[in-house]
């Protein structure tokens, strides 16, 4: 078979559609995630019960306006923040770690520049007022055995009404009581739901405060959910693994 000139040139017409459609797609895919939205997954147990082991969630970038965090790997083009919007308490914010910039880490967010914030008796504590804590039913879950376990669970209102449940796996663990902590100017302090198994603002040492500059997004919707022992890529296990009461689940 002979191939004609014209044959060749549509051949590398289509070839270099091709790459066209490819770039274009991907340019597409870099605009959505920087200043749009970005998915994230939950590795840790840290916000259960509002946020489980496995479940995969859309991020917001636009809700607080753009920092050199809202661009892949952070690079140091520009400092502060651009068509900056004021987080609010109780929002569920993914942000990159203040020691080391890279690092994304999500939690709470319970305190707002200038407050001071205290745990006493495993109660939080803002600006010297104690945060409204209702004991509900317990929630269920397996320990490391995988045994079933029920954890005191509680439903804590925010002072802008905001309401959502945290656990309280152990009454005496060492962050239920702190010193205060005055949030600076231009800083928030977050907390994990699972208050005795997070790493988090009261302690200094591994988080501490959180700059404005180092939010990446406020977490708006899970948009799928695997459970725990199983990964996003194991499609054969998905007809048992999927929790699917939880797709399309707003975060608050």
């Amino acid at each position: 078979m002979v191939t004609t000139e014209r044959d060749g040139k549509k051949k590398s017409g289509g070839f270099s559609e091709a790459v066209r459609v490819i770039i274009n797609a991907l340019i597409l895919a870099l605009v959505v995630r920087t200043l749009l939205f970005q998915p994230f997954n939950i590795p840790s147990g840290s916000m259960i019960p509002t946020l489980l082991i496995g479940d995969y969630l859309f991020v917001s970038k636009y809700s607080y306006g753009y920092s050199r965090h809202s661009i892949p790997l952070s690079p140091n083009v520009f400092s502060g923040r651009i068509w900056g919007a004021e987080p609010q308490r109780g929002d569920v914010a993914v942000f990159k770690l203040p020691s080391d910039g890279s690092t994304d880490y999500i939690k709470r967010i319970v305190g707002l520049p200038g407050d001071r914030i205290q745990m006493i008796n495993g109660a939080l504590h803002i600006n010297e007022l104690q945060v409204n804590r209702e004991r509900i039913s317990n929630f269920l879950t397996r320990d490391t055995f995988g045994r079933p376990i029920a954890v005191a669970q509680y439903r804590e209102t925010l002072p802008n009404k905001v309401e959502h449940a945290t656990l309280d796996i152990d009454p005496n663990s060492y962050a239920d009581n702190t010193a205060v902590f005055t949030v600076p100017d231009g800083h928030y302090f977050m907390m994990g739901d699972n208050r005795d198994n997070s790493s988090d603002s009261r302690i200094s040492s591994s988080v501490g405060f959180v700059p404005f500059e180092n939010l990446v997004g406020r977490a708006e919707v899970i948009f799928f959910s695997i459970d725990g022992q199983s990964r996003f890529w194991q499609v054969w296990k998905w007809p048992r693994s999927i929790r699917w009461e939880r797709i399309f689940q707003e975060v608050g």
